[in-house]
């Protein structure tokens, strides 16, 4: 814990303080300029709001969709272990074999995504999906979706076992119908992990980066920066590693508050519980 995370905040910290362009000795302090820089950027800015955008559009679209595809997936169907092998598979795959993929089927002319979209009668974009400004973010968000959406499912579904059998029986001797006992008996007892996939979903959506980076490099234009892409950028490829540990430690406060604040105003609830 110390070396893999406390040292490399501490130095992060520290050379956030300094114009340096990652060799020679670090001497050239500047104080807090360079966290004046980074929150008067507007494209970081912009990537501050990308990342909120994310973070509202995984709870928004992923929570139900995934609550959805759990209480069907619990049921005892033909092939149900085939349909839940297929959700999840995107889960284990490497991000970067994931987005590479993705990167080759969203090709503009010459991607898998276009020619079936031409063929039904559907013109797609001249830039692609990924090179037009107005989109990209929105196609990141499905391939982002495509790719973590078996968490959320593993995670309800392991839920929903934990429901006493119990339960629905009294609620079928009640006269409830399947649909109104999984969405009155089911749901509610799901709470703590739907809480707790929340938390996960908002954590990885503020520190979103490796998806991002190989599917639009956060272009076009700016359109998909994340904090954490523009922290990169900033150190790796213009070498203004003052810059980019200011933007780090930036991207900790924020991620650090929300997730007090979550724990606070959420989960708290839940650890009272266990008490």
């Amino acid at each position: 814990m110390a070396t893999f995370v406390v040292w490399p905040v501490i130095s992060a910290v520290r050379m956030s303080f300094f114009r340096w362009k990652g060799f020679g000795p670090m001497d050239d302090f500047v104080g807090l300029r360079n966290y004046e820089q980074v929150l008067t950027d507007s494209v970081f800015k912009d990537a501050v709001v990308h990342n909120l955008t994310i973070v509202g559009l995984s709870i928004a679209v992923q929570l139900p969709l995934g609550l959805l595809l759990a209480v069907l997936l619990n049921r005892r169907i033909r092939g149900r272990g085939l349909l839940r092998t297929i959700v999840f598979v995107p889960y284990v795959l490497a991000e970067v074999i994931a987005g590479v993929v993705w990167f080759q089927l969203l090709q503009p002319r010459s991607g898998l995504v276009e020619s079936i979209l031409t063929t039904i009668g559907i013109t797609p974009p001249e830039q692609g999906f990924l090179g037009t400004p107005d989109l990209a973010l929105w196609t990141v968000f499905v391939v982002l979706t495509w790719k973590y959406l078996g968490l959320a499912v593993l995670l309800f579904l392991a839920g929903l076992q934990g429901v006493p059998d119990e339960l629905y029986e009294a609620a079928q001797l009640d006269g409830a119908s399947w649909w109104q006992t999984q969405v009155r008996v089911a749901l509610p007892l799901l709470g703590p992990t739907i809480r707790t996939w929340a938390f996960l979903s908002m954590i990885g959506s503020l520190q979103l980066f490796d998806m991002v980076w190989i599917l639009t490099g956060g272009g076009p234009a700016n359109a998909t920066t994340t904090m954490a892409t523009y922290l990169v950028s900033q150190g790796t490829q213009r070498g203004n590693y003052g810059i980019a540990g200011a933007a780090s430690v930036v991207l900790f406060v924020v991620a650090f508050v929300m997730a007090l604040l979550y724990q606070v105003l959420v989960l708290r609830r839940d650890t009272a519980d266990q008490r």
